[in-house]
């Protein structure tokens, strides 16, 4: 079989099993044979503490340095309880430049990701366990309502500090704490509008302690969370969140370090108006070279330049199971791509040695085709979320106020669903493989209301959108067909944000707006940086914005995007998030009793066992589709970061990695244990 007659067979193949309802976990025959779609892997960990080596190697860079009197012994680096872990194929060899893509300053999770084992607690490589990380181990109480994190005696920051207990208390009562540093407490802390707080025990246990039960808690300290989502991905200059930070370091630059007026005065030698100011800014790992970290690799050139460059942490955590301090590879290189289309001529060219981030799935064919002369080969990881490209409506937007009564008509965003040809946006941008419909999870995960609610309001049907346009006020129209507004009789016209991004948002939803014209409205697609417009979206002033619901399909209650819960990432309704997120004491309350009891059963999910709480994410999902607060268009499908490029250099690459948004994907299959052959 050619390459290019296995792209299109596979493209077939994949449409087939995805629009048959097929198991993902469970596609296998000629999709196997293909070599594109393989079985989840991942290195094994050992958690018996007689698995933890009786002596320890380490890079020749870093024995180098320790010759030289620069570092400690590495029997002194490595903590006394260190994560072990079995190599997916065999043990790596030290070495290599890890040559990646990236887009520019808004793409930090580019490599949040790549270091996500700086998170307490880790999903494994399937996505459906919860494993340690930098907590040896948990305990969640019979009342849930006590969480004890255990540390690994012995463990250190990247610059040889001692990492402890302490660090915990500092990230709580002088970041968090800090209205200044924080000025909204987080929902992650907050069960049923209740502040946790967070104890120190010992130098190496921690506890957080809520006033109420809070089952859900364990979950969250595993997912991309606020709370647990860890120090690379929940410190910077938008977040002071993850639970720890480096007390020893960032405390120079806060007034408890000095006074109010020399942290001041520092600040503005700096070029920064105040303290808080420059603190974000020392805690950014990818602004600030000179940070303490946790994860495999620290920022020696920093993201805001033309290469983003990322070296090993000499104090690493984590060891293989012959005692080889992780990880193998000594350096990730990105390079500034102008544009997407550049980053993926660059990956067809042979020049990223590991890519699925921002790869394009309508380029598929001739990346199959390119596979021999690049040096790579191509993996297809499949998704369980259900909406690829997802138009979410901001509920909470009041500047425009005959704009704001349409967004939070249900009739109208019902009627904008039945106004989108989702087969052909599918025909166009996932070459057919992708499954048209809402924004629910895949047949297959557990908090899937039932088959029926995939096509609810999610199918193309103009008569419909047209009569539910005219119940709302809008059945007067322009010389051009066009709608006309209830309050001025001027045409009604709508925004929509878009971000080149992981996907063509942009054309995407350039298409969607043309598709609208048929049912009479006249809608901008805007493309916006990525900063730009989540500032826009964070400030209340968007309309209705474009991105994907990756990360509601984990099989716990995971649904980040369904409702306004974070401030930080408010997709459908900013104002609604800060005022659930403070308990009610900012932000504004939603007027509309679906989105009530929509954020009532979040709150109550928190205090129910597992089992209640798929449940109440069923009963979340039927009312959030129903009232089309986010509308969905093409998920169930390879095109978000699952078109994986790898070097066929590459050693101990899975065949198949879970790309759910709580696996971190790449960091769930560990890749500080993929290695350069010699």
């Amino acid at each position: 079989m050619t390459n290019r007659s296995m792209g299109k067979w596979v493209g077939a193949a994949l449409a087939l099993a995805l629009s048959t309802g097929t198991a993902l976990a469970q596609v296998g025959g000629k999709f196997a044979e293909s070599g594109l779609v393989g079985k989840i892997e991942g290195p094994s960990m050992l958690r018996d503490p007689a698995a933890i080596p009786k002596s320890f190697h380490e890079a020749p860079q870093l024995a180098e340095l320790v010759k030289a009197g620069k570092l400690p012994p590495v029997e002194q680096r490595v903590p006394a309880e260190p994560m072990v872990l079995q190599p997916l194929h065999e043990i790596g060899t030290y070495g290599g430049t890890w040559r990646r893509g990236f887009i520019g300053p808004a793409d930090v999770e580019n490599g949040n990701r790549i270091n996500a084992s700086d998170k307490l607690l880790f999903w494994d490589e399937t996505g459906t366990k919860i494993v340690p990380a930098v907590a040896k181990d948990w305990k969640m109480s019979e009342d849930g309502k006590t969480f004890t994190l255990y540390l690994r005696k012995g463990m250190k920051w990247s610059d040889g500090a001692p990492f402890t207990a302490d660090d915990f208390v500092f990230w709580f009562e002088e970041l968090y704490s800090n209205k200044e540093i924080q000025p909204t407490p987080v929902a992650d802390m907050m069960p049923q509008g209740k502040p946790g707080k967070l104890v120190k025990i010992d130098e190496t246990t921690v506890e957080f302690q809520f006033d109420v039960p809070y089952y859900l808690f364990e979950e969250l300290m595993a997912g991309d969370t606020q709370v647990g989502g860890g120090q690379s991905a929940r410190q910077s200059q938008k977040f002071s969140l993850g639970s720890y930070a480096p007390a020893h370091y960032l405390r120079q630059f806060m007034p408890q370090g000095s006074s109010l007026e020399e942290a001041n005065a520092k600040a503005k030698a700096a070029g920064y108006d105040n303290w808080v100011q420059y603190l974000h800014f020392r805690k950014d790992w990818s602004l600030n070279p000179e940070l303490p970290t946790i994860g495999p690799w620290r920022t020696v050139n920093p993201i805001n330049t033309a290469t983003w460059a990322m070296e090993r942490n000499p104090y690493y955590y984590v060891v293989d199971s012959a005692g080889n301090q992780l990880p193998y590879i000594d350096r990730i290189q990105m390079s500034l791509a102008e544009n997407l289309e550049v980053l993926n001529l660059r990956a067809i060219a042979g020049q990223y040695d590991l890519q699925a981030r921002h790869i394009d799935l309508g380029k598929l064919p001739t990346i199959l085709e390119n596979q021999e002369k690049g040096g790579y080969t191509v993996h297809l990881d499949l998704a369980y979320n259900g909406s690829d490209t997802t138009l979410y409506v901001n509920q909470s937007y009041n500047s425009d106020p005959e704009v704001a009564r349409l967004l939070k008509s249900a009739d109208f965003r019902r009627a904008l669903s039945l106004g989108i040809d989702r087969d052909q946006l599918n025909e166009a941008f996932w070459l057919g493989v992708g499954t048209p419909g809402s924004a629910v999870p895949d047949d297959t995960m557990p908090q899937n209301p039932g088959p029926e609610w995939r096509s609810k309001w999610s199918v193309l049907d103009i008569d419909q959108a047209n009569a539910l346009l005219d119940k709302v006020g809008l059945a007067k129209k322009d010389s051009e067909g066009f709608r006309l507004r209830g309050d001025n009789g001027e045409r009604l016209r709508i925004k929509v944000e878009a971000v080149q991004a992981f996907l063509p948002w942009p054309k995407q939803a350039e298409m969607i707006v043309d598709q609208w014209r048929k049912i009479g409205i006249d809608a901008q697609a805007q493309e916006l940086e990525r900063n730009l417009a989540m500032s826009n979206l964070r400030n209340n002033e968007s309309q209705i914005t474009v991105w994907t619901n990756n990360g509601t399909e984990s099989l716990y209650l995971f649904p980040r995007f369904v409702a306004p819960l974070e401030p930080a990432d408010p997709r459908n309704g900013p104002l609604y998030a800060t005022w659930y997120a403070s308990g009610g004491t900012q932000g504004e309350k939603p007027d509309d009793p679906q989105m009530l009891r929509m954020l009532d059963l979040f709150r109550a999910a928190s205090g129910q066992p597992a089992e209640q709480r798929v449940e109440t994410a069923k009963e979340i999902w039927r009312i959030a589709t129903d009232q089309a607060y986010s509308i969905g268009t093409v998920g169930l499908s390879p095109a978000l970061m699952g078109v994986r490029i790898a070097n066929n250099k590459l050693g101990n690459i899975p065949g198949r990695v879970c790309i759910a948004q709580h696996c971190r994907t790449p960091g769930g299959g560990h890749p500080e244990t993929w290695y350069f052959k010699p």
